[in-house]
């Protein structure tokens, strides 16, 4: 019961608007400082860092659930993204804490990076699994240590995980990070998966002088005379979900070994062939072979034509607008912790957190509000208004009993995925490898939420 008490409440602190960083304090609705000592606060300290639930069991149940709904449930037209977050982390004490680049500053610092693993599609993502990368001052033996994994390593590990754990999806995509890593590609393919990954304008390859090099060098070999002489190119439909749409061009280049009928092939998108502008081309690799090609017959995996490999990495593009800034409102980075199990259950949770606010999108739309009658201190909220009741059916859990530190979040559920939706790729034409039609559509914002603050 006291674990089933402290996983309500911190998932629900973990769901409500905050002034401050979700801390231990904050999620408890207690004072910072000063209020560590209070018994709600020790409740969730002792259930993050003392209590005896495996972060592991908990997350395997959440994807249960996520692949036994309809409305979430992984299919073959879907993208397995593989992704690495980094926060800044003061200290050397914490686990996993140590100097290493960290992608959203864009620079060295001290902090944890996690590797994760999405599901998504042009209508939903959630993370999968993630585990925290260790760095080699961790170990006795630095990088040579046994134990000692890259985050390449890892995010290969993932990925065969996920698809072990049931989860179906038409391609692995990631940025170039991954994407330029050699044995990261060779681990994939080994472990028979396919893949649509980024390459840097500038990655060399191994060629003879009078061949491209790089794969913006082998992008101005293609042959383009304007929108009315194509050459090389094939346009492509690119539509977004506020109803623009805008045409590409997809052509497959040759780069080395690399090319349309090789067991690499790099495809370049871009909006403008002539120029191929920086922040409108995109370079990738993929072993998905193309249609009519020899390597077809023998593929493990379905050809994918210019337009689905662009496809699949478009979805790829839409975590990049939203999961990060969600993960930071559902408060990934600001655990009060040091050990390595607190820290995986901490993330366990914020995925719960997560995919909970899916639930509520495909759930029915939030009634409209209730406006309780004031009540005496400590009933009323952290910000000093009244508490709402919860609507007809809308429960957090079974049997939870509220009290007055325990906000009900399902409106702010419903906010934080609107976020999500409205960056959100529209639905691809029809073709032969995309499934999941007829899927439900999700759910309007309630009109009391589109002004939120």
């Amino acid at each position: 019961m006291a674990q089933r008490r402290g996983f309500r409440e911190y998932l629900a602190g973990l769901l409500a608007p905050r002034d401050r960083n979700k801390t231990l304090t904050c999620l408890a609705g207690a004072e910072p400082v000063t209020g560590s000592k209070l018994p709600a606060v020790q409740r969730l300290q002792f259930f993050l860092s003392e209590s005896v639930w495996e972060p592991e069991v908990v997350n395997a149940r959440r994807l249960e659930l996520l692949r036994a709904d309809p409305a979430t449930a992984p299919h073959e037209g879907g993208v397995l993204v593989i992704d690495d977050s980094g926060d800044r982390k003061d200290g050397t004490r914490t686990a996993h804490v140590g100097r290493q680049y960290l992608g959203r500053y864009g620079k060295t610092d001290n902090g944890i990076v996690t590797v994760t693993t999405l599901w998504a599609d042009e209508r939903i993502y959630y993370p999968v699994h993630a585990v925290p990368y260790t760095p080699a001052r961790h170990f006795a033996k630095g990088k040579n240590d046994p134990e000692f994994r890259t985050k390449l390593q890892i995010g290969a590990e993932l990925a065969v995980r996920a698809r072990a754990a049931g989860f179906m999806f038409r391609a692995v995509a990631a940025d170039c990070a991954y994407g330029d890593q050699d044995g990261f590609r060779g681990e994939l393919a080994q472990a028979g998966l396919p893949f649509v990954m980024a390459l840097r304008p500038r990655h060399g390859i191994w060629a003879r002088a009078e061949e491209a090099h790089t794969p913006v060098d082998a992008a101005r070999a293609l042959a383009w005379g304007g929108p009315d002489d194509s050459g090389d190119w094939q346009p492509v439909t690119r539509r977004f979900r506020d109803g623009h749409a805008e045409t590409w061009y997809a052509a497959d280049a040759t780069l080395g070994g690399w090319g349309p009928d090789g067991v690499r092939r790099l495809v370049v998108a871009t909006a403008d062939p002539g120029t191929l502008p920086d922040k409108a081309t995109w370079y990738l690799v993929t072993n998905l072979p193309r249609p009519g090609s020899p390597r077809e017959p023998d593929s493990p995996h379905p050809a994918a034509g210019l337009a689905e490999i662009v496809r699949i990495y478009a979805i790829r593009n839409w975590i990049e607008q939203g999961y990060k800034q969600v993960k930071d409102e559902l408060g990934w980075a600001d655990f009060q912790v040091r050990s390595d199990l607190a820290i995986r259950r901490h993330q366990a949770l914020v995925s719960c957190a997560f995919s909970f606010c899916w639930a509520a999108w495909f759930g029915e739309p939030p009634a409209p509000r209730q406006t309780a009658a004031p009540l005496p201190e400590p009933g009323r909220g952290e910000r000093g208004l009244p508490r709402r009741g919860p609507p007809a059916g809308a429960v957090l859990a079974a049997g939870a009993a509220r009290g007055p530190r325990l906000a009900f979040p399902l409106d702010r559920a419903a906010t934080l995925v609107g976020r999500m939706v409205q960056g959100a790729p529209a639905a691809a034409a029809a073709s032969p490898d995309q499934l999941g039609h007829g899927r439900p559509r999700p759910a309007p914002l309630h009109p009391e939420l589109t002004d939120y603050r």
